[in-house]
């Protein structure tokens, strides 16, 4: 399966003194690359999304490998590995040319204005089925 690829080069506001790169700072990324892959994949943006829906996150894990520093190329890659009725899980690996950075698996869950979990839309789950099978 290939991965939705997101770019980014770690700037200046997102280090320490020290020039690493602050570990929340990561987890912004890693919301910055699944909120694209829904935009350029799922065709679902976010600003379409809210507010009569959301897709919190309920699940989170991330795996820290190495430090990503002032000025590195980071390449996030996104891949889908699981669909639920309303839940979806996604793998987010963070590298610079062939060393991964971080992993993360998080699982989110697609729900109404009340916040209730609700089904994926037809339309978005449909893409999403697509891109698992790719």
């Amino acid at each position: 399966m290939a991965a939705f690829c997101y770019e980014q080069t770690v700037l200046f506001r997102h280090c320490d003194p020290a020039r690493i790169m602050f570990f929340p700072r990561m987890l912004e990324l890693v919301n910055d690359a699944v909120e694209s892959f829904f935009y350029h994949e799922l065709g679902w943006p976010f600003h379409e999304i809210h507010p009569a829906w959301g897709v919190p996150t309920a699940e989170l894990s991330t795996r820290f490998n190495a430090p990503c520093r002032l000025g590195e190329r980071l390449i996030l890659s996104v891949e889908p590995t699981r669909l639920g009725r309303s839940s979806l899980t996604l793998k987010t690996s963070c590298a610079v040319g062939e060393d991964i950075r971080f992993e993360t698996n998080q699982t989110l869950v697609c729900v109404n204005s009340n916040g209730q979990p609700t089904s994926w839309p037809k339309n978005v789950r449909q893409q999403i089925t697509r891109f698992l099978e790719r």
